[in-house]
Protein backbone atom coordinates (compact mmCIF):
# COMPACT_ATOMS: atom_id res chain seq x y z
CA UNK A 1 0.00 0.00 0.00
CA UNK A 2 1.11 3.57 -0.63
CA UNK A 3 0.17 6.99 0.72
CA UNK A 4 -2.41 6.24 3.44
CA UNK A 5 -4.46 9.43 3.76
CA UNK A 6 -5.46 8.54 7.32
CA UNK A 7 -1.86 8.57 8.47
CA UNK A 8 0.43 10.47 6.10
CA UNK A 9 0.49 14.31 6.13
CA UNK A 10 0.02 14.56 2.37
CA UNK A 11 -2.37 17.52 2.16
CA UNK A 12 -0.53 20.84 2.21
CA UNK A 13 -2.22 23.86 3.81
CA UNK A 14 -1.09 27.24 5.07
CA UNK A 15 -0.75 25.52 8.46
CA UNK A 16 1.50 22.72 7.19
CA UNK A 17 0.87 19.21 5.91
CA UNK A 18 -2.02 17.15 7.23
CA UNK A 19 -3.47 13.69 6.96
CA UNK A 20 -7.18 13.63 6.13
CA UNK A 21 -8.27 13.32 9.80
CA UNK A 22 -5.58 15.83 10.74
CA UNK A 23 -7.01 18.24 8.18
CA UNK A 24 -10.48 17.94 9.68
CA UNK A 25 -9.13 18.58 13.19
CA UNK A 26 -7.16 21.62 12.00
CA UNK A 27 -10.26 23.00 10.23
CA UNK A 28 -12.32 22.59 13.40
CA UNK A 29 -9.67 24.64 15.21
CA UNK A 30 -9.86 27.25 12.43
CA UNK A 31 -6.20 26.90 11.47
CA UNK A 32 -6.63 26.22 7.73
CA UNK A 33 -7.08 29.33 5.60
CA UNK A 34 -5.77 28.02 2.29
CA UNK A 35 -4.51 25.12 0.16
CA UNK A 36 -1.45 26.38 -1.76
CA UNK A 37 -1.48 23.54 -4.33
CA UNK A 38 -5.24 23.62 -4.99
CA UNK A 39 -6.14 24.88 -8.45
CA UNK A 40 -9.04 27.37 -8.53
CA UNK A 41 -11.42 25.09 -10.42
CA UNK A 42 -10.87 22.33 -7.83
CA UNK A 43 -12.18 24.38 -4.92
CA UNK A 44 -15.89 23.48 -5.15
CA UNK A 45 -15.10 19.79 -5.58
CA UNK A 46 -12.78 19.76 -2.56
CA UNK A 47 -15.19 21.71 -0.37
CA UNK A 48 -18.17 19.51 -1.17
CA UNK A 49 -16.13 16.33 -0.75
CA UNK A 50 -14.73 17.38 2.64
CA UNK A 51 -18.18 18.41 3.88
CA UNK A 52 -19.89 15.24 2.69
CA UNK A 53 -17.17 12.99 4.10
CA UNK A 54 -17.11 14.72 7.50
CA UNK A 55 -20.90 14.57 7.82
CA UNK A 56 -21.03 10.91 6.85
CA UNK A 57 -18.27 9.97 9.29
CA UNK A 58 -19.77 11.87 12.24
CA UNK A 59 -23.30 10.72 11.50
CA UNK A 60 -22.24 7.08 11.28
CA UNK A 61 -20.47 7.49 14.63
CA UNK A 62 -23.55 9.08 16.21
CA UNK A 63 -21.65 12.32 16.87
CA UNK A 64 -23.00 15.85 16.53
CA UNK A 65 -20.06 17.91 17.77
CA UNK A 66 -17.02 18.54 15.60
CA UNK A 67 -13.99 16.97 17.33
CA UNK A 68 -10.73 18.90 17.54
CA UNK A 69 -8.47 15.86 17.75
CA UNK A 70 -7.03 13.95 14.81
CA UNK A 71 -7.40 10.54 16.50
CA UNK A 72 -11.14 11.05 16.93
CA UNK A 73 -11.55 11.88 13.27
CA UNK A 74 -9.39 8.92 12.25
CA UNK A 75 -11.63 6.58 14.23
CA UNK A 76 -14.77 8.09 12.67
CA UNK A 77 -13.41 7.75 9.13
CA UNK A 78 -12.38 4.14 9.74
CA UNK A 79 -15.90 3.56 10.97
CA UNK A 80 -17.06 4.08 7.38
CA UNK A 81 -14.81 1.26 6.14
CA UNK A 82 -15.02 -1.49 8.80
CA UNK A 83 -14.41 -4.27 6.27
CA UNK A 84 -10.93 -2.92 5.49
CA UNK A 85 -8.73 -3.05 8.60
CA UNK A 86 -5.68 -2.21 6.49
CA UNK A 87 -7.19 1.11 5.32
CA UNK A 88 -7.13 0.22 1.60
CA UNK A 89 -10.01 2.64 0.76
CA UNK A 90 -7.96 5.50 2.20
CA UNK A 91 -4.74 4.74 0.31
CA UNK A 92 -3.87 6.41 -2.98
CA UNK A 93 -2.50 3.11 -4.26
CA UNK A 94 -2.89 -0.54 -3.20
CA UNK A 95 -1.17 -3.62 -4.58
CA UNK A 96 -4.34 -5.72 -4.77
CA UNK A 97 -6.43 -4.17 -7.57
CA UNK A 98 -9.42 -6.28 -6.54
CA UNK A 99 -9.68 -4.05 -3.47
CA UNK A 100 -10.76 -0.41 -3.49
CA UNK A 101 -8.30 2.44 -3.12
CA UNK A 102 -9.12 6.08 -2.45
CA UNK A 103 -11.89 7.09 -4.90
CA UNK A 104 -10.91 4.05 -6.99
CA UNK A 105 -13.45 1.23 -7.24
CA UNK A 106 -12.17 -2.37 -7.33
CA UNK A 107 -10.92 -3.66 -10.66
CA UNK A 108 -13.36 -6.40 -11.78
CA UNK A 109 -10.73 -7.86 -14.12
CA UNK A 110 -10.74 -8.21 -17.89
CA UNK A 111 -10.56 -4.48 -18.57
CA UNK A 112 -8.23 -2.65 -20.93
CA UNK A 113 -6.28 0.05 -19.12
CA UNK A 114 -4.44 3.03 -20.58
CA UNK A 115 -1.81 5.21 -18.85
CA UNK A 116 -2.43 8.74 -17.58
CA UNK A 117 0.74 10.80 -17.52
CA UNK A 118 0.05 13.46 -14.89
CA UNK A 119 -2.50 14.49 -12.25
CA UNK A 120 -3.74 17.37 -14.38
CA UNK A 121 -4.29 14.99 -17.30
CA UNK A 122 -6.48 12.93 -14.97
CA UNK A 123 -8.41 15.98 -13.81
CA UNK A 124 -11.84 16.68 -15.26
CA UNK A 125 -10.93 19.95 -16.95
CA UNK A 126 -11.56 19.95 -20.72
CA UNK A 127 -11.56 23.20 -22.68
CA UNK A 128 -12.30 23.86 -26.31
CA UNK A 129 -8.96 25.64 -26.84
CA UNK A 130 -6.93 24.14 -23.98
CA UNK A 131 -5.99 27.57 -22.68
CA UNK A 132 -7.96 28.07 -19.46
CA UNK A 133 -5.69 25.57 -17.69
CA UNK A 134 -3.00 23.78 -19.70
CA UNK A 135 -3.00 20.00 -19.59
CA UNK A 136 -0.24 17.53 -18.76
CA UNK A 137 2.23 20.04 -17.33
CA UNK A 138 2.59 18.57 -13.81
CA UNK A 139 5.27 16.05 -14.72
CA UNK A 140 6.35 15.60 -11.10
CA UNK A 141 2.97 15.62 -9.40
CA UNK A 142 2.99 15.22 -5.62
CA UNK A 143 0.57 12.76 -3.95
CA UNK A 144 -1.76 15.62 -3.04
CA UNK A 145 -2.00 16.57 -6.73
CA UNK A 146 -3.42 13.12 -7.42
CA UNK A 147 -5.69 13.54 -4.37
CA UNK A 148 -7.14 16.79 -5.72
CA UNK A 149 -7.42 15.45 -9.27
CA UNK A 150 -9.26 12.32 -8.16
CA UNK A 151 -11.80 14.36 -6.21
CA UNK A 152 -12.31 16.75 -9.12
CA UNK A 153 -12.75 13.97 -11.68
CA UNK A 154 -14.82 11.49 -9.71
CA UNK A 155 -17.29 13.93 -8.17
CA UNK A 156 -17.62 16.59 -10.93
CA UNK A 157 -16.98 15.08 -14.38
CA UNK A 158 -19.52 14.90 -17.20
CA UNK A 159 -19.90 12.62 -20.19
CA UNK A 160 -16.65 12.28 -22.13
CA UNK A 161 -17.53 9.96 -25.00
CA UNK A 162 -18.25 6.25 -25.29
CA UNK A 163 -17.50 4.42 -22.05
CA UNK A 164 -16.73 7.62 -20.14
CA UNK A 165 -19.85 8.45 -18.19
CA UNK A 166 -20.38 11.44 -15.92
CA UNK A 167 -21.71 11.89 -12.42
CA UNK A 168 -25.36 11.57 -11.42
CA UNK A 169 -25.43 14.86 -9.52
CA UNK A 170 -26.12 16.95 -12.61
CA UNK A 171 -28.79 17.22 -15.27
CA UNK A 172 -27.28 15.20 -18.10
CA UNK A 173 -23.78 14.43 -19.28
CA UNK A 174 -23.23 17.84 -20.88
CA UNK A 175 -24.32 19.71 -17.77
CA UNK A 176 -22.23 20.42 -14.67
CA UNK A 177 -22.44 20.02 -10.94
CA UNK A 178 -23.40 23.40 -9.53
CA UNK A 179 -22.46 24.71 -6.12
CA UNK A 180 -24.39 27.62 -4.62
CA UNK A 181 -24.01 28.30 -0.93
CA UNK A 182 -23.42 30.82 1.81
CA UNK A 183 -20.20 31.01 3.79
CA UNK A 184 -19.09 33.15 6.73
CA UNK A 185 -16.66 35.82 5.59
CA UNK A 186 -13.19 35.81 7.05
CA UNK A 187 -13.27 38.34 9.93
CA UNK A 188 -12.42 41.81 8.67
CA UNK A 189 -12.51 40.87 4.98
CA UNK A 190 -14.70 39.70 2.13
CA UNK A 191 -12.62 36.56 1.53
CA UNK A 192 -13.67 32.93 1.82
CA UNK A 193 -12.32 31.17 4.91
CA UNK A 194 -12.29 27.45 4.05
CA UNK A 195 -12.38 26.36 7.69
CA UNK A 196 -15.37 28.53 8.65
CA UNK A 197 -17.17 27.56 5.44
CA UNK A 198 -16.59 23.86 6.03
CA UNK A 199 -17.66 24.10 9.69
CA UNK A 200 -20.89 25.86 8.77
CA UNK A 201 -21.90 23.36 6.10
CA UNK A 202 -21.00 20.32 8.23
CA UNK A 203 -23.07 21.59 11.16
CA UNK A 204 -26.02 22.50 8.92
CA UNK A 205 -26.10 19.07 7.31
CA UNK A 206 -25.67 17.19 10.58
CA UNK A 207 -28.88 18.84 11.76
CA UNK A 208 -30.74 17.04 8.98
CA UNK A 209 -29.26 13.59 9.61
CA UNK A 210 -30.19 10.58 11.73
CA UNK A 211 -27.85 7.84 10.52
CA UNK A 212 -26.69 6.42 7.19
CA UNK A 213 -29.48 5.25 4.87
CA UNK A 214 -27.46 3.17 2.42
CA UNK A 215 -24.05 2.92 0.75
CA UNK A 216 -22.27 6.28 0.91
CA UNK A 217 -18.67 5.83 -0.22
CA UNK A 218 -19.29 4.38 -3.64
CA UNK A 219 -15.68 3.47 -4.35
CA UNK A 220 -16.10 0.66 -1.80
CA UNK A 221 -18.72 -1.07 -3.90
CA UNK A 222 -17.95 -3.75 -6.55
CA UNK A 223 -18.43 -2.49 -10.12
CA UNK A 224 -19.17 -5.41 -12.44
CA UNK A 225 -19.22 -4.51 -16.13
CA UNK A 226 -22.61 -3.35 -17.37
CA UNK A 227 -24.01 -2.84 -13.85
CA UNK A 228 -25.26 0.43 -12.36
CA UNK A 229 -26.27 1.26 -8.80
CA UNK A 230 -29.77 2.61 -8.19
CA UNK A 231 -30.02 6.05 -6.62
CA UNK A 232 -32.84 4.91 -4.34
CA UNK A 233 -30.50 2.46 -2.61
CA UNK A 234 -27.92 5.08 -1.56
CA UNK A 235 -27.51 7.52 1.27
CA UNK A 236 -28.58 10.96 -0.06
CA UNK A 237 -25.14 12.40 0.76
CA UNK A 238 -23.28 9.67 -1.15
CA UNK A 239 -19.84 10.43 -2.59
CA UNK A 240 -19.76 9.01 -6.07
CA UNK A 241 -17.09 7.84 -8.47
CA UNK A 242 -17.95 8.08 -12.16
CA UNK A 243 -14.82 6.61 -13.80
CA UNK A 244 -12.63 3.53 -13.56
CA UNK A 245 -9.29 4.82 -12.29
CA UNK A 246 -6.38 3.06 -10.58
CA UNK A 247 -3.22 4.65 -9.26
CA UNK A 248 -0.10 2.52 -9.35
CA UNK A 249 3.47 3.04 -8.24
CA UNK A 250 6.63 2.76 -10.29
CA UNK A 251 10.09 3.52 -8.91
CA UNK A 252 8.40 5.04 -5.87
CA UNK A 253 6.29 7.44 -7.97
CA UNK A 254 2.53 7.46 -8.45
CA UNK A 255 1.14 6.91 -11.93
CA UNK A 256 -2.43 6.44 -13.09
CA UNK A 257 -4.38 4.17 -15.39
CA UNK A 258 -7.89 4.58 -16.66
CA UNK A 259 -10.46 2.31 -18.29
CA UNK A 260 -13.97 2.62 -19.65
CA UNK A 261 -17.27 1.14 -18.52
CA UNK A 262 -20.24 -0.31 -20.38
CA UNK A 263 -22.69 1.48 -18.11
CA UNK A 264 -22.73 4.53 -15.85
CA UNK A 265 -21.83 3.89 -12.23
CA UNK A 266 -25.22 5.21 -11.14
CA UNK A 267 -28.53 4.73 -12.92
CA UNK A 268 -29.39 8.40 -12.55
CA UNK A 269 -30.40 9.63 -16.00
CA UNK A 270 -34.08 9.90 -15.16
CA UNK A 271 -33.38 11.86 -11.98
CA UNK A 272 -32.09 14.87 -14.00
CA UNK A 273 -29.64 15.64 -11.21
CA UNK A 274 -32.28 15.58 -8.46
CA UNK A 275 -30.19 13.60 -5.97
CA UNK A 276 -30.46 15.51 -2.71
CA UNK A 277 -27.33 17.56 -3.34
CA UNK A 278 -27.53 20.37 -0.73
CA UNK A 279 -25.73 22.87 -3.01
CA UNK A 280 -27.84 22.34 -6.17
CA UNK A 281 -30.80 24.58 -7.14
CA UNK A 282 -33.78 22.53 -8.37
CA UNK A 283 -36.35 23.67 -10.91
CA UNK A 284 -39.71 23.48 -9.15
CA UNK A 285 -41.90 22.58 -12.11
CA UNK A 286 -39.50 20.28 -13.95
CA UNK A 287 -37.75 18.68 -10.97
CA UNK A 288 -34.26 19.03 -12.45
CA UNK A 289 -30.95 20.43 -11.25
CA UNK A 290 -29.66 23.69 -12.67
CA UNK A 291 -27.65 23.52 -15.89
CA UNK A 292 -25.26 26.45 -16.17
CA UNK A 293 -24.57 25.67 -19.83
CA UNK A 294 -22.12 28.13 -21.35
CA UNK A 295 -23.44 31.05 -19.30
CA UNK A 296 -21.98 32.93 -16.35
CA UNK A 297 -23.23 33.89 -12.89
CA UNK A 298 -24.89 37.13 -13.98
CA UNK A 299 -27.14 39.15 -11.72
CA UNK A 300 -30.12 38.11 -13.88
CA UNK A 301 -29.40 34.42 -13.29
CA UNK A 302 -28.80 34.77 -9.57
CA UNK A 303 -31.96 36.83 -9.11
CA UNK A 304 -33.91 34.10 -10.89
CA UNK A 305 -32.36 31.34 -8.77
CA UNK A 306 -32.51 33.01 -5.37
CA UNK A 307 -35.22 35.61 -5.31
CA UNK A 308 -37.66 33.84 -7.57
CA UNK A 309 -37.13 30.58 -5.75
CA UNK A 310 -39.03 28.91 -2.92
CA UNK A 311 -42.02 27.74 -4.90
CA UNK A 312 -41.79 30.36 -7.63
CA UNK A 313 -39.37 28.91 -10.15
CA UNK A 314 -36.35 27.42 -8.37
CA UNK A 315 -35.93 25.75 -5.00
CA UNK A 316 -33.06 27.42 -3.20
CA UNK A 317 -30.57 24.79 -1.94
CA UNK A 318 -30.31 24.25 1.80
CA UNK A 319 -26.76 25.55 2.09
CA UNK A 320 -27.65 28.79 0.29
CA UNK A 321 -30.15 29.68 3.02
CA UNK A 322 -29.12 31.69 6.10
CA UNK A 323 -29.08 29.52 9.21
CA UNK A 324 -30.61 30.50 12.55
CA UNK A 325 -28.13 32.65 14.42
CA UNK A 326 -26.41 34.00 11.29
CA UNK A 327 -28.32 37.28 11.33
CA UNK A 328 -25.32 39.11 12.79
CA UNK A 329 -22.75 37.38 10.57
CA UNK A 330 -21.35 38.90 7.35
CA UNK A 331 -21.81 36.18 4.75
CA UNK A 332 -20.56 35.45 1.26
CA UNK A 333 -22.74 34.07 -1.51
CA UNK A 334 -20.60 31.61 -3.48
CA UNK A 335 -21.68 30.35 -6.91
CA UNK A 336 -19.33 28.04 -8.80
CA UNK A 337 -19.57 25.57 -11.66
CA UNK A 338 -18.12 24.69 -15.05
CA UNK A 339 -19.68 26.23 -18.14
CA UNK A 340 -20.07 22.99 -20.03
CA UNK A 341 -20.97 22.24 -23.63
CA UNK A 342 -20.83 19.00 -25.59
CA UNK A 343 -17.96 16.93 -24.10
CA UNK A 344 -16.05 20.10 -23.21
CA UNK A 345 -16.12 22.93 -20.74
CA UNK A 346 -16.05 26.58 -21.62
CA UNK A 347 -14.19 27.54 -18.47
CA UNK A 348 -14.67 27.62 -14.73
CA UNK A 349 -17.26 30.14 -13.55
CA UNK A 350 -16.96 31.56 -10.04
CA UNK A 351 -18.63 34.47 -8.31
CA UNK A 352 -18.35 35.46 -4.65
CA UNK A 353 -20.76 38.18 -3.46
CA UNK A 354 -20.57 39.76 0.02
CA UNK A 355 -23.89 39.79 1.88
CA UNK A 356 -23.81 42.45 4.64
CA UNK A 357 -25.16 41.70 8.09
CA UNK A 358 -27.91 44.29 7.63
CA UNK A 359 -29.61 42.22 4.93
CA UNK A 360 -28.97 38.62 6.07
CA UNK A 361 -32.37 38.41 7.77
CA UNK A 362 -34.15 39.56 4.58
CA UNK A 363 -31.82 37.70 2.21
CA UNK A 364 -34.49 35.36 0.79
CA UNK A 365 -37.52 37.35 1.90
CA UNK A 366 -40.07 39.20 -0.28
CA UNK A 367 -38.32 42.57 -0.10
CA UNK A 368 -35.29 41.70 -2.29
CA UNK A 369 -37.61 40.32 -4.99
CA UNK A 370 -39.29 43.65 -5.71
CA UNK A 371 -36.05 45.61 -5.39
CA UNK A 372 -34.12 43.24 -7.67
CA UNK A 373 -36.81 43.36 -10.35
CA UNK A 374 -36.79 47.16 -10.23
CA UNK A 375 -33.01 47.20 -10.60
CA UNK A 376 -33.16 44.89 -13.60
CA UNK A 377 -35.85 47.08 -15.18
CA UNK A 378 -33.66 50.17 -14.77
CA UNK A 379 -30.69 48.39 -16.33
CA UNK A 380 -32.87 47.25 -19.23
CA UNK A 381 -34.11 50.81 -19.87
CA UNK A 382 -30.56 52.21 -20.02
CA UNK A 383 -29.52 49.28 -22.22
CA UNK A 384 -32.28 50.14 -24.70
CA UNK A 385 -31.10 53.76 -24.77
CA UNK A 386 -27.58 52.68 -25.71
CA UNK A 387 -28.89 50.20 -28.26
CA UNK A 388 -31.11 52.73 -30.01
CA UNK A 389 -28.42 55.41 -30.15
CA UNK A 390 -25.82 53.14 -31.71
CA UNK A 391 -28.30 51.47 -34.06
CA UNK A 392 -29.20 54.86 -35.50
CA UNK A 393 -25.52 55.45 -36.33
CA UNK A 394 -25.39 52.06 -38.06
CA UNK A 395 -28.43 53.10 -40.12
CA UNK A 396 -26.62 56.24 -41.29
CA UNK A 397 -28.81 58.46 -39.16
CA UNK A 398 -31.95 57.50 -41.08
CA UNK A 399 -34.56 56.90 -38.39
CA UNK A 400 -36.87 55.04 -40.79
CA UNK A 401 -34.29 52.46 -41.82
CA UNK A 402 -33.18 51.14 -38.43
CA UNK A 403 -33.54 47.35 -38.54
CA UNK A 404 -32.33 44.06 -37.13
CA UNK A 405 -28.90 44.24 -38.75
CA UNK A 406 -28.29 47.67 -37.24
CA UNK A 407 -29.28 46.52 -33.76
CA UNK A 408 -26.86 43.60 -34.13
CA UNK A 409 -23.97 46.09 -34.45
CA UNK A 410 -24.66 47.30 -30.90
CA UNK A 411 -23.95 43.93 -29.24
CA UNK A 412 -20.37 44.49 -27.97
CA UNK A 413 -21.17 47.88 -26.43
CA UNK A 414 -24.31 46.59 -24.77
CA UNK A 415 -22.44 43.58 -23.40
CA UNK A 416 -19.85 45.93 -21.88
CA UNK A 417 -22.63 48.01 -20.33
CA UNK A 418 -24.26 44.89 -18.90
CA UNK A 419 -20.99 43.73 -17.38
CA UNK A 420 -20.44 47.10 -15.74
CA UNK A 421 -24.02 47.21 -14.46
CA UNK A 422 -23.67 43.65 -13.18
CA UNK A 423 -20.75 44.69 -10.97
CA UNK A 424 -22.91 47.42 -9.44
CA UNK A 425 -26.00 45.29 -9.01
CA UNK A 426 -25.59 43.47 -5.70
CA UNK A 427 -24.03 46.34 -3.70
CA UNK A 428 -26.95 48.47 -4.91
CA UNK A 429 -29.45 45.74 -4.05
CA UNK A 430 -28.14 45.46 -0.50
CA UNK A 431 -28.18 49.24 -0.04
CA UNK A 432 -31.80 49.45 -1.08
CA UNK A 433 -32.89 46.44 0.97
CA UNK A 434 -31.30 48.08 4.02
CA UNK A 435 -32.88 51.49 3.31
CA UNK A 436 -35.09 52.66 6.18
CA UNK A 437 -37.14 55.41 4.52
CA UNK A 438 -38.79 56.29 1.23
CA UNK A 439 -36.55 59.31 0.85
CA UNK A 440 -33.39 57.25 1.27
CA UNK A 441 -34.67 54.66 -1.18
CA UNK A 442 -35.49 57.37 -3.71
CA UNK A 443 -32.03 58.93 -3.50
CA UNK A 444 -30.44 55.54 -4.02
CA UNK A 445 -32.49 54.75 -7.09
CA UNK A 446 -31.88 58.11 -8.73
CA UNK A 447 -28.13 57.86 -8.09
CA UNK A 448 -28.11 54.38 -9.61
CA UNK A 449 -29.91 55.56 -12.75
CA UNK A 450 -27.46 58.42 -13.11
CA UNK A 451 -24.52 56.02 -12.73
CA UNK A 452 -25.99 53.75 -15.40
CA UNK A 453 -26.52 56.70 -17.72
CA UNK A 454 -22.87 57.66 -17.28
CA UNK A 455 -21.83 54.12 -18.19
CA UNK A 456 -24.05 54.20 -21.28
CA UNK A 457 -22.51 57.48 -22.45
CA UNK A 458 -19.04 56.04 -21.96
CA UNK A 459 -19.83 52.93 -23.99
CA UNK A 460 -21.49 55.07 -26.67
CA UNK A 461 -18.33 57.14 -27.09
CA UNK A 462 -16.16 54.02 -27.16
CA UNK A 463 -18.30 52.22 -29.76
CA UNK A 464 -19.29 55.22 -31.89
CA UNK A 465 -16.28 55.15 -34.19
CA UNK A 466 -16.40 51.36 -34.58
CA UNK A 467 -19.95 51.26 -35.95
CA UNK A 468 -19.82 50.93 -39.77
CA UNK A 469 -21.31 53.95 -41.52
CA UNK A 470 -20.72 55.68 -44.85
CA UNK A 471 -18.29 58.59 -44.43
CA UNK A 472 -20.63 61.08 -46.00
CA UNK A 473 -23.40 60.09 -43.58
CA UNK A 474 -21.32 59.79 -40.40
CA UNK A 475 -21.56 63.41 -39.11
CA UNK A 476 -25.35 63.34 -39.30
CA UNK A 477 -25.51 59.77 -37.98
CA UNK A 478 -23.40 60.50 -34.91
CA UNK A 479 -25.32 63.67 -34.05
CA UNK A 480 -28.65 61.91 -34.37
CA UNK A 481 -27.37 58.84 -32.58
CA UNK A 482 -26.22 60.92 -29.61
CA UNK A 483 -29.54 62.76 -29.57
CA UNK A 484 -31.42 59.44 -29.59
CA UNK A 485 -29.30 58.18 -26.70
CA UNK A 486 -29.98 61.28 -24.62
CA UNK A 487 -33.70 61.19 -25.41
CA UNK A 488 -33.95 57.56 -24.28
CA UNK A 489 -31.91 58.28 -21.14
CA UNK A 490 -34.18 61.22 -20.35
CA UNK A 491 -37.17 58.93 -20.81
CA UNK A 492 -35.73 56.44 -18.34
CA UNK A 493 -35.19 59.26 -15.84
CA UNK A 494 -38.72 60.55 -16.33
CA UNK A 495 -40.04 57.13 -15.35
CA UNK A 496 -38.33 57.60 -12.00
CA UNK A 497 -40.87 58.22 -9.27
CA UNK A 498 -40.65 58.49 -5.55
CA UNK A 499 -40.85 54.98 -4.11
CA UNK A 500 -44.00 53.66 -2.58
CA UNK A 501 -44.31 52.98 1.10
CA UNK A 502 -43.57 49.32 0.44
CA UNK A 503 -39.96 50.28 -0.13
CA UNK A 504 -39.56 51.79 3.32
Amino acid sequence: MMRNLLLAPLIETNAGGHSLPGLFAAMVRGEVTGFPALRPHQRPALHMFLVQLAVLALDAAGARDLPQHEATWRKALRGLTPDFPDDEPWCLSVDDRAKPAFLQPPDPGGLKWSPVATPDALDMLVTSRNHDVKREIAREGAPQDWFFALISLQTMEGFGGAGNYGIARMNGGSSSRVMIGLAPARPGSAEVDPSLWWQRDVRRLLETRSGLRGPALLWLEPWPEGRSLGLDTLDPLFIEVCRRIRLTKRAGQLLAERSTSKAARLAGKESKGKTGDPWAPLHVAEGKALTLGERDWTCDMLVTLLFKGDGREWKVPLLARPAPGEEATPLLLIAEAFARGNSKTDGFRSRVIPVPRAVVTDFLGPRPVAVAEELLADIAAIDVALRDGLALIAAGGDRDKVGKSHYARTGPARAALRRAADRLFFPELWRRVAATSDAEFGRLRLAFLEALAGLARREFRTARDTIPCASIQRPRAEVRGAARLEARLAGAMEKFKQPEAAHG
